[in-house]
């Protein structure tokens, strides 16, 4: 097992918004320890994101767009009998909230030659709309969590 680190503990919200959701996607966003110049890239996707859509409170768009994209379901490997089996089993809140985050930060960095807070507006005004890249992959989960239902009784 990884070494457990309390970060859930000393999590802070952002200077702006005092948001823990932000805090956390901040952290994730940021590179070697950069955590202003993450911040700045942040903010600029926000102020992106705000002339996008003039009648939305951007933290919310950013917001809604995590929620968007959180799995509910997804399926994971478990071993029966000599064959690994693809169980499909619940995703908890904390979990849920990290791919999504992931996955979001994944969508942007697989896109090349803009700069990231222009990409990261795009891709959060996408999952605000229930689509884009992390939509996608969020989508995919559910359909793979789907189709292995059958196994759904070796989740236990």
């Amino acid at each position: 097992m990884g070494k457990i680190t309390a970060s859930r503990k000393q999590l802070k919200g952002d200077p702006r918004h005092g948001s823990l959701l932000v805090g956390k996607f901040v952290n994730c966003l940021m590179h070697d320890g950069k955590k202003s110049t993450a911040l700045g890239v942040f903010y600029d996707a926000l102020d992106v994101i705000a002339e996008k859509l003039p009648g939305e409170e951007p933290i919310e768009v950013f917001t809604q767009a995590v929620e968007n994209v959180k799995p509910h379901i997804e399926v994971r490997s478990k071993r029966v009998g000599g064959a690994a089996y693809q169980v499909p089993m619940q995703v908890n809140k904390n979990r849920q909230q990290s791919l999504a985050i992931r996955w979001i930060l994944m969508a942007v960095r697989e896109k090349k030659g803009r700069q990231t807070h222009l990409k990261l507006a795009e891709e959060l005004v996408a999952a605000f709309k229930k689509e884009g890249a992390a939509m996608t992959r969020r989508e995919n989960v559910h359909r793979m969590a789907d189709a292995n239902k059958a196994f759904a009784h070796f989740a236990w």
